[in-house]
């Protein structure tokens, strides 16, 4: 049977179950759209654009929930046929509720992996079914989670380590007029002498009160990454981030153990398993989950949990106009990282605004039921 004929017979299996029991409403139907925004700034050459797979569900009782899975650069194409066959013929006719769900079709996804592709395409499943259960309820996701605040502030965050001085300093200017208390720029500059350079530069600007966070994106080995540590934490660094491979736990371990800043990791730690490793290693400080890339909300608050009974801090990863709405519900102090240009809204995949709304250095939440977050069916014809 083709995958289809698969979805169109589960959809129907799905609506005469529930039809005859009378029992909780099912999954009914499952819908993917690719959405492909160019960025306002490239990241660099090779990153023009970023992908959008929106996942639309309904459940038998006619409500609907909307979700999205993302990727900058690879992969989209792969997390389109995972959602329409694997995860839709694993999923239609079954349970609605996503800590329900998600278990199971992670052990059935596993042979092709625990943690890449099939967490992200796991997340737009994920995704719409809180934003399902929120809409069915008519409440937003942050309440359900138990929302501790309404207003976070935000750091500047910015992929520019292709920017000239000039640019990044131009950038940095920018985020202090808005008031953010912290940035983050990027290293890994062939020569490090360069690397020095632009972080002295940053410091001087940035004054001795606002926090500044490098982040390496994984581009240095073990002893690249001490000499760049040694000849740059006397600029005062809050963390230096990804120094190495996301695979090198060792080499975190190690790295964590000689040097004098502390270690951000987790933008590519996949699953719940990878990140209690890193803990129990003893290396990082600090851990990043990018919600979308560990499969959903329903990981990212195990993984959440782990950051508290393991004493190292949380600062989820990118995506804004999701992340705010799960950083509102965590307790302690929390921060809310802004990448230039990625609001949704500027991407132009929203056809409503977003219940996430930025003033200055403040993000704030308007009350929508489920995440709030409608995209367009298409994008509108580029200028």
């Amino acid at each position: 049977m083709n995958s289809a004929a698969a979805t169109s017979a589960a959809t129907n299996s799905a609506a005469t179950n529930s039809a005859a029991t009378n029992a909780e409403p099912v999954l009914a139907s499952l819908r993917t759209r690719l959405l492909v925004p160019p960025l306002p700034r490239p990241w660099g050459p090779d990153v023009p654009e970023v992908h959008f797979v929106v996942v639309d569900v309904e459940d038998s009782g006619g409500h609907r929930g909307t979700g999205f899975s993302w990727t900058p650069t690879v992969g989209a194409g792969a997390v389109v046929s995972l959602l329409s066959d694997d995860i839709a013929a694993a999923a239609l006719g079954g349970p609605t509720h996503p800590e329900a769900v998600w278990d199971n079709l992670w052990v059935k996804l596993h042979e092709a992996g625990g943690g890449g592709l099939t967490t992200i395409a796991l997340a737009g499943l994920d995704l719409a079914l809180w934003d399902l259960l929120g809409k069915r309820l008519g409440v937003p996701v942050a309440e359900l989670l138990g929302r501790r605040r309404t207003s976070m502030p935000a750091y500047g965050s910015g992929v520019n380590l292709h920017y000239s001085l000039d640019e990044l300093l131009d950038q940095v200017r920018r985020w202090i007029d808005a008031g953010y208390g912290a940035v983050k720029i990027k290293v890994g500059k062939p020569e490090l002498a360069e690397d020095v350079e632009r972080v002295a530069a940053v410091r001087e600007l940035l004054g001795p009160r606002r926090r500044l966070m490098i982040d390496a994106n994984q581009r240095w080995d073990l002893p690249t990454a001490r000499r760049a540590a040694a000849a740059l934490e006397r600029f005062g660094l809050h963390w230096l981030e990804e120094p190495l491979r996301a695979e090198d736990l060792e080499g975190h371990a190690q790295l964590r153990r000689s040097i004098g800043v502390p270690i951000a990791v987790g933008e590519n730690l996949h699953t719940l398993q990878r990140f209690r490793e890193y803990i129990a290693a003893g290396a990082c400080d600090i851990i990043q989950p990018n919600i979308v890339r560990v499969g959903g909300i329903t990981p990212f608050r195990r993984i959440a949990g782990l950051a508290r009974t393991g004493s190292v801090a949380l600062a989820p990863h990118l995506l804004t106009d999701l992340s705010a709405q799960l950083i509102a519900t965590l307790p302690g102090e929390v921060e809310v990282e802004e990448v230039d240009d990625t609001a949704f809204e500027t991407l132009g995949v929203l056809a409503s605004p977003s219940p996430v709304r930025r003033k200055g250095a403040d993000v704030t939440l308007e009350p929508a039921p489920g995440l709030g977050l409608d995209f367009v069916e298409r994008l509108a014809a580029r200028p």
